[in-house]
């Protein structure tokens, strides 16, 4: 297939379910978490405050379905699992963290918007 025969504008197409997976809040900041390197399970739990147990569980799951995160799994006692970026994660960097600036630059704005449209 040709990059021209996903249309995330069309209800059904798989573009808009990655749409959906790389847009999600989780995603973003696990993403930007694993870009330092390796991280177990109880690492980024810490590091993503807020971050429940079991929507870390499945966040990670999905990514690894996408091919984003590899999850490697070591044969010790007591077991050690470690996550990391694949490949096509990495190339999700550039693009995610370009959100995250965008978002800590202008959210003095957006509050201010926020404010004004409660005060309204």
């Amino acid at each position: 297939m040709s990059l021209f025969d996903y249309d995330p504008y069309a209800r059904g197409c798989a573009s808009r379910q990655l749409l959906d997976r790389i847009g999600d809040r989780w995603t973003v900041l696990l993403i930007s978490t694993l870009e330092d390197g390796p991280h177990r399970f109880s690492e980024l739990s810490r590091r993503v405050d807020g971050i429940s147990q079991k929507m870390l569980t499945q966040t990670l799951r999905a990514l690894e379905a996408d091919g984003l995160v590899r999850r490697t799994a070591y044969p010790e006692i007591p077991p050690r699992v470690e996550y990391e970026l694949t490949a096509l994660g990495r190339s999700l960097l550039e693009p995610l963290q370009a959100l995250v600036s965008w978002a800590r630059e202008h959210m003095g704005e957006v509050q201010a918007s926020r404010e004004d449209a409660r005060a309204g």
